[in-house]
């Protein structure tokens, strides 16, 4: 058995004795007339043919289904452990030389398939949208179009390359007029499960917990150094500094060459600030279609992701764009020319809240890029059943008996693959004015993990910003303060070293329990202005630094003892009364009253 063989976390993988191998009758249950061998060479291709296989040959027992291993890619790191995940039988790849399919599929045109004896046809899937990209060839040090097959393959008069547009065969002809005739136009199934799944855009935001109240930004990277996080790697953290975290939630979708290249540890460390500030990151194999249906605006390259956003109407900004690595005059190339570019050295939320109004119904800013998606994408809808009807007639059988209708599925709810932490410590600004009911105090938060990615006014050499006056947003308005608020549960120990409010995690059981933790706290933190702490049975205790107690009590979501404990903080740099009033409390787009009752000062 060859090096090329061997998997990394799994050790040698054997031959197979069935459903093909020397003897597989003896073993089998199913007929097998027909045998599909699955060349899965990159996790993006796999994950690409694993999307169509299922529903292609559903409910015919007469196919099996072969996955060969090929481990000659720069990205195979996964391949195997996605292929053993859906439970797929694999074939090492000395074994593929050997066998006699009927016929070959993937989506990896760079796999090497003329082998000697092989006459089965071969059909390539697209991995993307189109032939827009021009990438590494790994057969040399230079580059090449993304997604045509190699010459050897062309002249051997197999290979049968899916198209999703008639503009794409020309664009094939002319780039290399071997292809010519070799092209079969499907349409996109990856598209079209898009289409499906536009009406169950709530479930997915409920599946990312982001709510009608929150915006949701979604961040898609491609691979390369001229890709978003190549050009921008800390764009993620920079938007969860500047966006309130009770309005915006970022998630993010790379493409999965990245971890393929550098390991999900390196890109889990390049991101550790944002992950630590709430970033959803959603896994490069599954789980990107929902985030873009439930994104309310995407933030893009010249990846894929970002042309099947603008196909769907996707308010859409371009925080990178190709160079050299966008083929000219394709429908990708007239994206990057229309569409409104992110300026990443200038604050980014003015920019976000501008695209997002841009993009209301109403407005007359709205940039269509809808239309684009005409140029690259035809059929809508039936690509599935395009697609069977080339597989079937490639293997030269018949449908199944009955064929039922082919599903229009949808794409599963979105998992964000790594553990969402509690935010723990937040920098807080708060805002008070007047309205005929009375105060109300306006609060805006992000979180202190990614602090240091926005030009914060006076940080102390620790990069922690202290309290301070006016200090919010915007800059200098009267009644604008701007403090750092931390839990106890807090672990990195600056943060409530510097903390102006602090808040107790665990409501306390009685009002003389959080008394008796807020007289601790203020003692050992000396800089602490507030320590507020929610009353099992109701209410929030609000201990002040001279040693008076607030009482406060709110509903709904404003119970919450760390919103609580910032209004409080409020009226008190303002100079507003704290005894027996009632305030209005708004977060995001949500207003509520509480009720503030001074109990008592000590000495």
């Amino acid at each position: 058995m060859c090096a090329a063989d061997r998997d990394t976390s799994h050790g040698l993988i054997p031959a197979l004795r069935v459903p093909v191998g020397p003897d597989p009758d003896r073993w089998r249950t199913f007929p097998g007339k027909r045998t599909v061998v699955v060349v899965a060479r990159t996790v993006t291709s796999t994950v690409r043919v694993l999307d169509v296989l299922g529903p292609v040959f559903r409910d015919d027992p007469r196919v099996d289904l072969v996955f060969a291993f090929d481990p000659t890619s720069a990205f195979n790191d996964g391949v195997h452990d996605l292929a053993r995940s859906v439970g797929a039988r694999i074939l090492p790849w000395h074994q593929f030389p050997h066998l006699a399919p009927d016929l070959i599929i993937t989506a990896s045109e760079n796999a090497d398939l003329v082998v000697d004896g092989h006459t089965a046809p071969v059909l390539v899937l697209p991995h993307g949208v189109g032939f827009h990209k021009v990438v590494p060839d790994s057969r040399s040090d230079q580059n090449r179009l993304a997604g045509v097959v190699p010459d050897a393959l062309l002249r051997s008069g197999r290979a049968r390359i899916a198209v999703s547009h008639p503009d794409q065969a020309a664009q094939l002809a002319t780039a290399h007029p071997s292809t010519a005739g070799c092209t079969l136009l499907v349409g996109d199934p990856c598209h079209d499960l898009l289409i499906n799944g536009q009406e169950l855009r709530d479930t997915y935001r409920e599946a990312l917990g982001v709510g009608d109240d929150r915006r949701l930004i979604m961040l898609s990277s491609t691979w390369h150094d001229q890709s978003l996080l190549g050009r921008e790697p800390s764009l993620p953290a920079r938007l969860l500094a500047e966006l309130p975290l009770d309005e915006y939630a970022v998630a993010l979708v790379t493409h999965p060459n990245i971890v393929s290249a550098h390991g999900t540890y390196q890109l889990r460390t390049v991101l550790s600030s944002a992950l630590g500030a709430g970033l959803l990151r959603i896994p490069p194999t599954d789980g990107w279609q929902a985030t873009l249906l439930a994104g309310d605006l995407l933030i893009g390259d010249h990846g894929s992701v970002t042309f099947y956003g603008a196909a769907l109407g996707k308010p859409l900004l371009l925080g990178a764009f190709g160079g050299d690595e966008a083929v000219p005059d394709t429908p990708m190339a007239e994206l990057g020319r229309l569409a409104p570019r992110l300026i990443t050295d200038v604050p980014l939320r003015p920019q976000i809240e501008q695209a997002l109004a841009d993009a209301a119904p109403d407005s007359e800013g709205a940039r269509p890029l809808a239309a684009l998606g005409d140029r690259a994408l035809v059929a809508p809808g039936r690509a599935l059943q395009r697609l069977r009807a080339v597989a079937y007639d490639l293997l030269r059988l018949a449908l199944p008996e009955p064929s039922a209708p082919l599903p229009r599925p949808a794409p599963d709810d979105p998992v964000p693959v790594d553990h969402q932490p509690d935010i723990t410590a937040v920098f807080v600004t708060t805002r008070v004015g007047d309205t005929p009911g009375g105060p109300q105090v306006t609060i805006r938060r992000t979180p202190a993990s990614v602090a240091h990615f926005t030009a914060a006014d006076d940080a102390t050499a620790d990069g922690i910003t202290t309290d301070i006056d006016c200090g919010g947003d915007p800059a200098g308005a009267e009644g604008t303060f701007r403090h750092l608020s931390c839990s106890d549960r807090e672990r990195d120990r600056r943060l409530p070293e510097s903390a102006s409010v602090l808040i107790r995690e665990t409501p306390a059981a009685t009002v003389t329990a959080a008394d008796r933790w807020a007289t601790a706290v203020l003692s050992h933190y000396p800089g602490c202005r507030i320590a507020a702490a929610e009353i099992e049975s109701g209410g929030c205790r609000i201990r002040l630094h001279d040693g008076r107690a607030v009482d406060v009590s709110a509903t709904g979501s404003m119970r919450d003892a760390a919103v609580l404990a910032a209004a409080v903080y409020a009226l008190l740099r303002s100079g507003r009364p704290l005894a027996n009033t009632i305030i209005g409390i708004r977060v995001g787009t949500r207003t509520e009253d509480a009720d503030l009752s001074l109990v008592h000062r000590t000495a």
